[in-house]
């Protein structure tokens, strides 16, 4: 049991970073569809990354891609760093945005070899306030099928998602919590937290 929970942490993980914080044209230019054809895109992506049989370090590469594609980064890393961004320098903001998207993106690329033969599927899409919802299927061998949700919106000039959630899960809130511990274990000092997020993962 413990076990499973690992992998498909694991596997939020996987998929979180490749845009787990993102918002996007005007908003009334969105739709269901084009929410739903936004995932649909991008999980083809992460389905061939997972299954390519390429090395580690190719996947991890073409994960980083993939990331800075369905991503809002500047936005992923002010939210992943919480109240301490708003006293940060547009210097240190930049830098942390930079790292933290290399942190991600090797922390959770390490963990592809994992999923081969794994596959995420959409299967609907509706709005929900000033979002929409997209609800996909991930399918890991071994396992049950389990429910994925993304949010999707378009409030910073491109349809991007900006939320997931794995069985109730709020993955946005996680990231913000670990990088919050990461922190407080420096003392609260950025830049220790930048140079160390260069290093990590």
């Amino acid at each position: 049991m413990q076990n499973n929970i690992t992998r498909r942490s694991a596997l939020a993980g996987l998929v979180a970073a490749t845009g787990v914080a993102g918002f996007a044209a005007p908003a009334f230019a969105l739709n269901t569809a084009q929410a739903e054809r936004l995932i649909n895109g991008m999980i083809t992506e992460i389905n061939r990354i997972i299954n390519s049989g390429r090395s580690e370090r190719q996947m991890i590469a073409q994960f980083e891609a993939v990331f800075t594609k369905y991503s809002d980064v500047p936005i992923i890393a002010r939210s992943a760093l919480g109240v301490t961004a708003r006293s940060a320098s547009s210097a240190q903001m930049s830098a942390f945005t930079d790292a933290f998207s290399g942190y991600l993106s090797r922390k959770y690329g390490k963990r592809f070899r994992e999923f081969v033969g794994g596959r995420l599927e959409v299967k609907s899409a509706r709005p929900v306030k000033t979002f929409f919802e997209v609800k996909t299927t991930a399918f890991l061998q071994g396992e049950s099928p389990f429910e994925v949700i993304f949010l999707v919106s378009d409030k910073s000039g491109r349809n991007l998602f900006f939320n997931m959630y794995i069985e109730g899960v709020n993955m946005l809130a996680s990231e913000r919590a670990e990088i919050g511990a990461m922190l407080d274990r420096r003392g609260g000092n950025l830049d220790r937290l930048i140079a160390d997020l260069k290093k990590a993962g």
